[in-house]
């Protein structure tokens, strides 16, 4: 390899070991190699641009957009509260049939979101039988069409990129629907394996402290910075109930009037703190009018809170809420709770403030799961107006009637003219971490091959496949695409493994689409580690599981997946 090839190769390697051994976000990983891509001048500033442009990325951020719309419709959590019976099968396959179906089209981390609710509160069935099934069925059946998953539509980008025309909305449509109800019903049988895990309902309850204010307090009439109620040992105050009214966040300058309810979060075992103040009188209700109003949040793997402190972060500023607990798998953290390390996958309980929804940080480190995340109810004809048109897209997309970007783009205009949605929150919706993860991959991918990296590679590393049968090329990309997608997330995996089967098919001079369709699929196929998928990330802090739990359940599930798929491939395109 001269010099130009050995700094593509180590910017490539590099990029890996960050992306398994860091902490960083992955488009900040993929921007430091595109920053360094261009100092050491192996790819320019006309190459990014053109990737910016590619026809698949931009149909990926107009689905995402339009997908936040869809997801304000109340059809999702409506059907969500029928699906629970006495019976623990019937009760799976309703789960299973909801999930697998609606993740063919719609965002599948939305859906599990707005179906962890139903599923952790349902009567008739521990929830941490259902939930791993609800994460995988959501995976499963977004393996179905090109829209079910973001991962599908980067290898479509790529695919174009290449000079392809790019995946028809049905070619994954028969791999998915064989493998997704294969291991469907072998996750039913497998239900056995899932523990019966007791998720205490009062686990958030033990932060709370209410006192309410007596006539003859000392607080009367005072500031909460006077009253130095913001100086207590692990204790602050997070809301005031006043005349049935909530006051949200509390600041320095708030006065305290008589009958005022004090609600406290932080160490319940500093709670003879406030005994010592006249006139404040401990309750031991901690249920009502406080779950009514907070919010539900898990901070995002990719989330820029991660590794900070909430007082460092000046979390109140930064987001209009005060966080009243977390909970970090299952267990209560000790210490002072704004000196605890945000970790993607705690789990948040907001008190939130009337600016919480309009601020753009949001949906950019968290996941909202509780239902309060919508401020207004949408009408009937807005109902109709989201549902409708987009079924109506996806129709004229999949019967190839009207290209997907194009019917993507009249159907985001439709939403803006009947207020759906607006130019605020299109702008706050934007997936630009996404964004940039595709881009570098795409100048990655392109230094590779202009430097000439993936032709030695290729020539080097596999000098006899030209000799055998292609379908070794294709379980080998498969197998590593999907270590690889246990070890980063699904997007990365597959921007970084498509390169290398391209260049396997030039070498091999076969055909490109059953190596896309292997590293779309293998990059899916997260079913091993809770920390692989989003999906999987909820559902393991919504029931306290442990990583063995997935493993277990799942690596009978990864086999069988992967072996339906590489067999369907190696037939239908006769490899």
């Amino acid at each position: 390899m001269d010099i130009n090839q050995l700094l593509v190769a180590a910017i490539f390697i590099a990029t890996i070991l960050a992306l398994i051994f860091t902490e960083k976000r992955p488009s900040f990983i993929f921007s430091c190699a595109m920053l360094l891509l261009l100092a050491t001048q192996q790819i320019n500033i006309t190459e990014i641009a053109h990737n910016l442009t590619n026809q698949g990325l931009l149909t990926l951020i107009l689905l995402l957009l339009v997908s936040s719309a869809v997801d304000k419709t109340s059809l999702i959590k409506r059907l969500g509260r029928k699906l629970f019976s006495n019976s623990l099968a019937m009760s799976y396959w309703r789960l299973f049939g909801l999930t697998f179906t609606s993740s063919a089209l719609l965002n599948n981390t939305a859906i599990v979101a707005s179906l962890i609710g139903p599923v952790s509160q349902n009567q008739n069935h521990p929830a941490s039988k259902l939930l791993i099934p609800l994460s995988y069925s959501a995976i499963l059946g977004g393996t179905v069409t090109l829209i079910g998953t973001s991962t599908n539509l980067i290898v479509d980008s790529f695919l174009v990129e290449h000079g392809h025309p790019g995946f028809n909305f049905w070619d994954f449509t028969l791999y998915g629907l064989v493998a997704g109800l294969s291991c469907g019903l072998l996750m039913f049988l497998l239900m056995p394996l899932l523990p019966d895990i007791n998720i205490k309902k009062s686990q958030f309850q033990a932060y709370f402290i209410e006192a309410k204010v007596s006539a003859d307090s000392e607080l009367v009439d005072k500031s909460v910075e006077d009253n130095q109620l913001r100086n207590l040992p692990e204790l602050f105050l997070v809301e005031i109930i006043r005349e049935g009214e909530l006051i949200t966040p509390v600041t320095p300058e708030i006065i305290i009037r008589a009958n005022d309810k004090l609600i406290f979060s932080g160490n319940i075992e500093k709670v003879d703190s406030l005994s010592h103040i006249k006139g404040l009188t401990l309750f031991a209700e901690t249920d009502g009018l406080l779950r009514d109003n907070l919010t539900q949040v898990i901070v995002s793997n990719r989330a820029q809170v991660i590794g900070q402190t909430i007082k460092a972060l000046g979390f109140r500023a930064l987001f209009d809420a005060a966080v009243v607990a977390i909970r970090r798998d299952g267990e209560q953290l000790s210490g002072k709770l704004g000196e605890i390390k945000l970790q993607a996958g705690d789990f948040l309980l907001l008190a939130t403030g009337p600016d919480f929804v309009k601020r753009h940080n949001i949906t950019k480190n968290f996941f909202i799961l509780s239902e309060q995340k919508i401020p207004t109810r949408l009408t009937k004809l807005q109902e109709i107006v989201i549902l409708g048109g987009f079924l109506l897209t996806i129709v004229l997309a999949a019967t190839s009637t009207l290209n997907l970007a194009t019917g993507l783009v009249f159907f985001m205009a439709l939403l803006v003219a009947t207020g759906v949605t607006s130019n605020a929150e299109i702008k706050r919706n934007l997936p630009l971490n996404i964004v940039i993860v595709i881009v570098g991959a795409l100048s990655l991918a392109t230094a590779l091959e202009n430097s000439g990296v993936l032709q030695t590679i290729t020539q080097e590393a596999f000098p006899h496949l030209g000799e055998t049968s292609p379908f070794l090329a294709l379980v080998i990309i498969y197998i590593a695409t999907l270590v690889l997608t246990e070890l980063v997330t699904n997007n990365a995996a597959a921007a970084l493994m498509f390169p290398f089967a391209y260049g396997l098919v030039e070498v091999l001079g076969v055909p490109l689409m059953p190596f896309a369709l292997a590293v779309a699929f293998a990059a899916s196929a997260s079913f091993i580690s809770p920390y692989g998928y989003q999906t999987n990330l909820l559902a393991f802090n919504a029931a306290n599981y442990k990583v063995k739990h997935f493993f277990q359940f799942g690596i009978l599930i990864s086999i069988l997946y992967s072996s339906i798929v590489l067999t369907l491939l190696k037939v239908t395109y006769d490899l």
